[in-house]
């Protein structure tokens, strides 16, 4: 049966070859599970995606969630494949035993989620925004708080969403105007309107409990006046028991390209004046907390992308290999039997360049989630600092990277089926509209570029980029053992040295004050750097490959050179093309900059 979610071949490699998950046991958080459980898990993973969330992807596509009497109604199919997931425990899959949970590494967790992520992303949003909101209200809520909200969420009784955009402001959180009222009682009363909620509002569970930004009437102005609130959709009594409807409305649903099976809401907050809200943490601190639940929902997004960049990629790939179509280059005779299109060069470029995009996005993915594990069990605080610096610095691209690349994936996917791949008979399609979201989704590029080269790279003395130049140097070094990946090391290595001479130029530039022109490509820089990133990436694959062509395992030998393809394709024909990126940032080139409105 061939794979649509995603290879286990390919997974098993980064797990066990490339990210060393099995190392992770050997700490003490980790010391009850061995690859048997890892892979049990992943098993189980895989099997409830395809029984529960897989068969109704295309079904929550053509019937969207509906508006009907003040509520959001879903298809029923959703509700049990949720409920699966719960049952099986995926919601927790990180917490400790004591608390319900199955204490798996984040790495695994990651893992696993990519299944329901490749199944049907619409249904596997409501609990990733509910796994998201309980670990906010775990950081930074108080014990009555956890108790309250928390455990519920623990148990799955809760969901959780994120109330940040507004309809005037956007992206920009500073001009929020949603206000919150001191009620005398310990609690507020909040009263505004946010849109673009993602699960804004269902039936499955019992309540929904909205994270949402505001400000208090001593706000000062801008993001350092944002306050954090917990708005439950049901009001909840001191013994657990739900109490009223909260005053929170749903006002209307949007009605998106792709994405479908996700609500995307928007809810008024306070409309008769009754909209009962609960301080988080601090006053004014609420963008900061925040911040753990968006750098969450970014990686998760990135991860999604991939994923619907994967399951494109498959299913192109088994299309190519069963279509039938025309004749080679040299093949003169007419009435000579069709070949698979396959067969043809230039659908074997589009198949390579997918897998180059997937499955490089892949391992930074779960890189990514390794880092997370780095930086809550390392032993040490220096070496857990080191992890925080570098998935600090990541983060952009692990969300951006994949959204832009991966959906190009998506494209190629179309393309190879042709007139087909248009058309919704067939799921190529609907993966490219599902993915378009992404490049927006938690953070567009230029938001994330903006952070990279305005923030990331210069925080704490830039120890994160110092960290990764020396990761990926000691990767370079690794690679000469091995002559084969001489002619992809060097490129990788051209164009870190390159970028190193930029980027210091770009953050002598911002020191001095130059912000505004210095910033005005950084879209450029998110593009070289993340193409530098995936190329590390990629050779740190190609080295497990030759050693996994050293051990002479026949059965393993052509997925290894499919790897080292891959990481040829990358490094020799798209990490080369970063120069042209590089050339005009270091030109400090302001033809966009220079343009003017009315001029258009």
């Amino acid at each position: 049966m061939s794979e649509t979610l995603l290879s286990s071949r390919n997974l098993a490699f980064e797990l066990y070859e490339v990210l060393d998950a099995e190392g992770l046991t050997q700490r003490e958080r980790f010391a009850e599970h061995n690859r048997e459980t890892f892979d049990a898990a992943l098993g189980t993973a895989r099997s409830i995606a395809e029984k529960y969330f897989a068969p109704h992807n295309r079904k929550g596509d053509e019937h969207e969630p509906r508006y009907e009497n003040g509520q959001a109604i879903l298809i029923p199919e959703v509700k049990p494949a949720v409920d699966a997931f719960l049952e099986a425990g995926f919601l927790n899959a990180t917490r400790d035993f004591e608390a319900g949970g199955m204490q798996l590494p984040t790495l695994l967790s990651q893992a696993c989620f990519a299944h329901f992520q490749a199944a049907n992303v619409g249904s596997s949003a409501y609990p990733f925004l509910t796994m998201g909101a309980a670990n906010l209200i775990e950081s930074f809520g108080s014990q009555e708080q956890k108790q309250r909200f928390l455990q519920p969420m623990i148990d799955g009784r809760f969901f959780g969403t994120m109330a940040l955009t507004e309809p005037h402001a956007g992206s920009s959180l500073a001009d929020i105007r949603t206000r919150a009222e001191p009620a005398g009682d310990g609690s507020y009363r909040i009263k505004g309107n946010k849109i673009f909620i993602s699960g804004g509002d269902h039936s499955l569970a019992q309540n929904i409990v909205h994270m949402v930004l505001a400000k208090l009437p001593d706000a000062p102005p801008g993001v350092k006046g944002i306050s954090l609130f917990i708005v439950p959709k049901f009001l909840v009594n001191a013994d657990g028991s739900l109490g009223q409807r909260n005053d929170v409305l749903l006002a209307g649903l949007f009605h998106k390209m792709g994405y479908r099976g996700t609500t995307s809401t928007a809810l008024n907050f306070g409309d008769n004046g009754e909209c009962v809200g609960y301080l988080v943490g601090k006053p004014h601190a609420g963008l900061a907390y925040m911040f753990q639940m968006m750098n969450e929902a970014r990686i998760g997004v990135g991860m999604g992308a991939v994923m619907l960049g994967y399951a494109g990629y498959l299913y192109s790939l088994e299309y190519a290999r069963e279509r039938p179509q025309g004749r080679l280059p040299d093949g003169k005779d007419p009435s000579a039997p069709q070949v698979a299109i396959i067969q043809h060069a230039d659908v074997r470029r589009m198949l390579l360049t997918q897998k180059a995009y997937v499955e490089g996005a892949f391992d930074l993915g779960l890189y990514a989630a390794r880092l997370f594990d780095d930086t809550t069990t390392l032993d040490d605080e220096a070496g857990r600092q080191q992890a925080h610096e570098l998935l600090d610095l990541l983060t952009p691209i692990v969300k951006s990277w994949p959204s832009q690349f991966c959906l190009k994936a998506n494209e190629l996917a179309i393309q190879i089926l042709g007139g087909h791949g248009y058309t919704r008979e067939y799921p190529v399609e609907q993966y490219y509209r599902d993915n378009r979201l992404n490049p927006i989704h938690e953070g567009t590029h230029g938001i994330q570029s903006l952070d990279l080269l305005g923030r990331k790279l210069a925080q704490n003395g830039g120890a994160g980029l110092k960290r990764l130049i020396r990761l990926i140097i000691e990767t370079c070094g690794r690679s000469q053992a091995h002559s084969s990946l001489d002619a992809l090391r060097q490129p990788l290595e051209q164009l870190v040295a390159r970028l190193q001479t930029v980027t210091l130029g770009l953050l002598g530039d911002l020191a001095t004050g130059k912000v505004t022109a210095t910033l005005a490509n950084s879209a450029l820089y998110l593009k070289a750097f993340g193409h530098a990133v995936i190329g590390w990436r990629w050779l740190e694959q190609a080295i497990r490959a030759e050693e996994g062509l050293a051990r002479g395992d026949a059965a393993d030998r052509d997925f290894y050179l499919g790897k080292r393809q891959a990481a040829r394709y990358f490094l020799t024909w798209e990490v080369p093309g970063c120069e042209h990126e590089l050339r005009l940032l270091e030109a400090r080139d302001d033809t966009c900059l220079a343009m003017r409105d009315e001029w258009f």
